[in-house]
């Protein structure tokens, strides 16, 4: 019944910008954690950041000073701010919702960043 539908994929060249969208189909806030995964060919899915109900955040080593997840509460919209990309942040990324209950997901969309 929930549904997080991402968007804002695609390529891009070493040292640009993309900004990743996650609309879920319910208000975001009965989430208490949210964040962002991906997922490298040839390696397990990782955590690339959380943001909690309490605006706590978490990132990765690999991507801090680069990646802000941030959210529209009015909009149902949860976002990951790219920066200075790497090749090495080419992977499929997928949206996470969860609750005390279950954890939600999204279908996945492709980042790739070329050199």
């Amino acid at each position: 019944q929930v549904q997080l539908v991402e968007s804002g994929g695609g390529l891009v060249q070493a040292g640009g910008s993309l900004r990743l969208s996650c609309a879920a189909s319910r208000s975001i806030v009965s989430f208490n954690t949210m964040g962002w995964y991906r997922q490298a060919p040839g390696k397990q899915r990782e955590l690339v950041a959380t943001l909690t109900r309490t605006d706590t955040t978490y990132y990765a080593d690999s991507v801090k000073g680069r990646f802000s997840i941030s959210r529209d509460n009015v909009k149902n919209t949860v976002y990951l701010q790219m920066n200075s990309l790497k090749p090495e942040d080419t992977a499929v990324y997928y949206c996470n919702g969860a609750t005390i209950l279950r954890t939600y997901w999204g279908q996945g969309t492709q980042v790739t960043v070329s050199s």
